[in-house]
């Protein structure tokens, strides 16, 4: 039974207090979690190294206003020389299968092996290749443009005009064009262009396109 000797609203009153009282209990909680969190146990010491961001600036400070001129006109770049093709006399279709061999062997973190060097394996089998590769010449450039389709690569034989690179034609042409590597001739097999390779199953079809073009007159003396 309630103490009528109390005043009248004292319950109110009470309430209040019970839920102010909890409020800064669960205050005090909260801060003392994040102030645990946020606490240093042990010893500290300052970061010994750079900036990072810092060191990239100041290196770049030191660098010519165009890096360009220190390396040359783009005809003398080694990088941009792509691999070199024969021209394609006919349209033919073919396949390969792009096998790879180990070089060394694969072992698991815990030392077993997993694969031994030599083991041969076709990569087809646990990969795609979603997009078609148009190897073409420089020259050759334009067909590829109206035939390839968004995105497909394609990939420049070397061998043509020292300004016919790929990164100058790209820019040219607003297309993101590539070179075609050594490697990459070897393991598909490349040997004329222009030449269409897709996946087809875990086979690789390559077909080669004969493009014709207007004989060109020479001026008479």
């Amino acid at each position: 039974m309630a103490d009528k000797s109390l005043p009248q609203g004292w319950h109110v009153v009470a309430v209040q207090s019970a839920l102010i009282a909890g409020c800064v209990a669960g205050a005090l909680i909260v801060a003392s979690a994040a102030h645990a969190d946020t606490s240093t146990i042990g010893r500290t010491w300052p970061i010994a190294e750079p900036d990072a961001m810092a060191e990239i600036e100041a290196r770049a400070a030191k660098q010519p206003p165009n890096m360009a001129e220190k390396f040359g006109p783009r005809s003398g770049w080694s990088a941009l020389k792509g691999a070199t093709l024969g021209v394609a006399r006919q349209n033919q279709v073919r396949s390969v299968v792009p096998f790879y061999t180990l070089d060394q062997e694969i072992r698991l973190p815990n030392g077993k092996l997993l694969y031994p060097a030599g083991f041969t394996f076709n990569p087809l089998t646990y990969v795609s290749l979603p997009q078609k590769l148009m190897v073409v010449h420089p020259r050759d450039l334009g067909w590829a443009l109206k035939t390839a389709a968004l995105t497909d690569w394609i990939i420049l034989t070397g061998g043509g005009d020292a300004k016919d690179d790929a990164l100058s034609l790209g820019e040219k042409h607003g297309r993101a064009l590539f070179i075609l590597e050594e490697r990459v001739k070897e393991r598909l097999g490349l040997t004329v262009a222009p030449v269409i390779v897709r996946q087809v199953g875990q086979k690789l079809e390559l077909t080669e396109v004969r493009v014709d073009r207007a004989p060109v007159r020479k001026a008479i003396p």
